[in-house]
């Protein structure tokens, strides 16, 4: 059986090139990079050039940029860091619905410890309102926290709008560009945001690393305590490999934007254009906003096919897609982000978001459009 990857969003296949990097270093240079001894410095080396490729690939300075484990890390450290950075200025902050539960579940526990946690309502395509943010910001507001971009709709914010508005009322502003990255350009200052999430893995990048922009006037107290790694804002050994990867996998992406984008199109293209040919359009719902979108993103729901039967069914046939965010996707919960979106009962209880990348071909979708047709023709022939 030829296994289908439609789950791009979750997580990607590392690129030959980030994969060749990565070994490069990993049998190359094994030193300590706080070590002050030649091979402490050529360790030193190594960090120092991957926060140089990755802060210029994302329009920021290097000393900006603090390596993490990953997105749900760098999330952390925003909403924590601006937390107890602000707690003299106010505690009430504004965080969207649909932010991925590294973000929420941060504002959760934020909110046990006394912070007045507001959630920006969306619209049902996904977009945040931009009068309620206006009206429910605060002088003792300190932190606004939005995604760029939704990772399982697809549906992209007006994040540079928020952030010139963050900025005039002197309220820091996050985002979360974790999949925005390697899909949207991508330019720190542009997006007027304080404090920026990424994860290499999304880009065809290594596991286990990630980054957390913040802004020149930005300084944030330290999570990890130990070592003076990272300008003592996160202690720990480096990633060396997982650096140097991100860092590859950053040009990569950066260079690749525009082709990354018209391939996407066309796939996306392709699989609803056929699904409206094989099953009709009165069979599908396409979740998200049309007009800001990313384009490897797209949320369906079957709504005479519940959400668990179309996966399950997929998987048999060698497909993989999600039911949402990798994180949860496993408990096959009813979405947070279609919820937020009111959507009706049928169509909550049956997304399916497929999402594209590296390696996946016109053919491949054929294949989806196909196995889904018999899947629908099955389940409606039981009834």
């Amino acid at each position: 059986m030829n296994r289908i990857y439609a789950d791009h969003a979750a997580s990607t296949p590392v690129h030959p090139l980030v994969a060749e990097e990565m070994l490069r270093v990993l049998t190359g240079t094994y030193g300590n990079a706080s070590s002050v001894h030649a091979f402490g410095r050529e360790a030193k080396r190594v960090v120092s050039s991957a926060r140089e490729r990755v802060a210029a690939a994302i329009g920021a300075r290097a000393s900006d940029l603090v390596f993490t484990s990953g997105g749900t890390e760098s999330d952390n450290m925003a909403l924590f860091g601006a937390a107890a950075a602000r707690a003299d200025r106010g505690r009430h902050l504004l965080v969207s619905q649909i932010e991925h539960h590294a973000v929420l579940h941060a504002a959760e526990r934020l909110a046990q410890q006394g912070f007045d946690v507001e959630y920006i309502p969306v619209d049902t395509r996904g977009r945040v309102d931009m009068d309620w943010i206006r009206e429910h910001t605060r002088p003792d507001t300190i932190l606004i926290s939005v995604m760029y971009a939704n990772n399982e709709v697809g549906t992209i914010q007006p994040v540079q709008e928020i952030g010139a508005f963050a900025r005039e009322h002197g309220v820091w502003f996050h985002t979360d560009a974790v999949q925005a990255l390697g899909s949207l350009p991508v330019d720190c200052d542009s997006l007027n945001a304080d404090l920026v999430s990424f994860s290499a893995h999304k880009i065809n990048g290594p596991q286990g690393i990630g980054a957390l922009y913040t802004a020149p006037h930005i300084k944030l107290p330290a999570m990890l305590h130990g070592g003076n790694q990272e300008r003592k804002r996160r202690a720990g050994t480096e990633n060396l490999a997982g650096m140097a990867g991100f860092a590859r996998a950053a040009e990569l992406s950066a260079s690749a934007l525009g082709e990354r984008r018209a391939q996407s199109e066309l796939l996306r293209g392709r699989l609803l254009e056929g699904l409206s040919a094989s099953i009709g359009d009165s069979a599908f719902v396409v979740n998200g906003d049309p007009a800001h979108t990313l384009a490897h993103i797209v949320n369906i729901s079957f709504p005479a096919v519940g959400t668990e039967t179309m996966l399950m069914n997929l998987d048999m046939e060698g497909i993989a897609a999600a039911s949402g965010s990798a994180c949860t996707s496993g408990s096959l919960e009813t979405s947070h982000v279609l919820r937020a979106m009111n959507l009706p009962e049928n169509v909550l209880n049956s997304a399916v978001r497929f999402s594209f990348g590296l390696g996946n071909t016109s053919e491949e979708i054929d294949t989806i459009v196909k196995k889904i047709e018999t899947i629908t023709g099955r389940v409606r022939n039981k009834r």
